[in-house]
């Protein structure tokens, strides 16, 4: 149970009217003294002085009305670039909560904004000090690029990077490329990679160019293709998993996926294409047994799509600390593999702007590669 701030106290809050410094005298007069009876913080309302230092007045709800420029953004990014200074965590917190309303409704952290919308943004408090810190930049990074052009930037991300900021991640690959490229008028994320996941991450550098890329992931259009090792021999006629996916936040608040039934209101069909590129023969001495490298195509692009559906076929991928074999996992550092055998490794889409069919390749980044070669494979 979390104990009160000062023994014997009640959690304290303060209320300043508008235009108003939080002075001593004034913040003394208007300091009210609320019964602690509960251990939740949920209001924005709510003061925790000595954890995050002094805080700025609550500012009125607002309603902001959405621009043409801002058509196509995703509802969170929305509220990133309005909510100047508030911790990406606590944006999810409040979509979440139904504190934040689109049109008057509930919404979610993924649903897309349009011109002429109306976006309810809740009063939010945030301490001097995490002010203070949302103001530091993140370091300007770039990174291998595989093509660009007027239209998007097809980078080679790498593995322990966060594609943006967020749930406990400062910032990520769409920060850091804003501030090497200051001059850039529009970067925006076309679509995401897991941290641990390595390869091909589009970035949109015009409007049009993002919603027609996104269009085409929303309509399956693109072809996406990841390499996976798996544990085990995969059948070789073990082309497809058609099952359903359930996501849900487990007690901390983190993100999980489950295979889930037909039945399943809350399922999302999901389907993953299967091809056995090598088997690798196990290894006795190290304790590692027979693996498969796959290619992975994936014609829905569901939150933890294959990591979710190799596992629940007994197949989980080598260096998966989610889903995987943990275990098995310790002994896989130990000969080499530090991080998640996934890798984004072709894409196929239309240009946004010629309408020519393009096709991205990003080889096996070494460590991956060396994993590969320090083992006996046979076709």
């Amino acid at each position: 149970m979390r104990q009160p701030l000062v023994q014997g106290a009640a959690l304290q809050t303060a209320h300043y009217a508008p235009g108003h410094s939080p002075d001593r005298a004034s913040s003394r007069a208007c300091v009210h003294y609320t019964p602690d009876t509960s251990t939740a913080y949920t209001s924005v309302a709510q003061v925790k002085p000595i954890i995050e230092g002094k805080p700025s007045p609550t500012p009125a709800a607002r309603i902001v009305e959405v621009d043409a420029e801002s058509t196509g953004q995703r509802l969170d990014n929305f509220l990133i670039r309005h909510l100047k200074g508030v911790p990406k965590t606590h944006v999810y917190r409040i979509i979440r909560s139904g504190e934040v309303r689109l049109n008057k409704g509930r919404t979610s952290a993924d649903a897309r904004v349009a011109e002429g919308d109306l976006v309810r943004l809740p009063p939010v408090r945030v301490s001097e000090k995490i002010a203070e810190k949302a103001e530091r930049p993140a370091p300007a990074r770039e990174f291998p690029i595989l093509l660009e052009d007027e239209q998007l930037i097809a980078l080679d991300k790498p593995a322990g990077v966060a594609v943006h900021g967020g749930s406990g991640v400062s910032f990520g690959v769409i920060e850091q490329l804003r501030q090497a490229r200051p001059q850039a008028r529009f970067l925006e994320l076309v679509h995401r990679l897991d941290r641990e996941t390595s390869g091909i991450l589009l970035v949109a550098k015009k409007r049009s160019a993002l919603t027609h890329l996104q269009d085409q992931f929303r309509g399956r259009e693109t072809g996406k293709t990841y390499l996976a090792l798996v544990t085990g021999s995969w059948p070789a006629n073990h082309k497809v998993i058609d099952q359903p996916l359930h996501k849900y936040l487990q007690e901390g608040g983190e993100r999980r996926v489950r295979v889930t039934t037909q039945d399943d209101p809350d399922g999302m069909r999901s389907i993953t294409l299967l091809k056995v590129r090598e088997q690798l023969a196990p290894r006795p001495r190290q304790g590692l047994p027979a693996m498969s490298l796959l290619e992975v195509t994936i014609k829905t692009g569901r939150t933890h799509q294959i990591r979710v559906h190799l596992a629940s076929q007994g197949h989980p991928i080598a260096g998966d600390d989610k889903y995987g074999d943990f275990d098995l996992n310790r002994r896989l550092q130990k000969n080499g593999l530090k991080r998640m055998f996934l890798h984004a490794w072709r894409l196929q889409f239309d240009h946004p702007g010629s309408g020519e069919r393009l096709e991205l390749r990003a080889e096996l980044p070494p460590d991956l590669a060396d994993f590969l070669a320090t083992e006996p494979t046979h076709a």
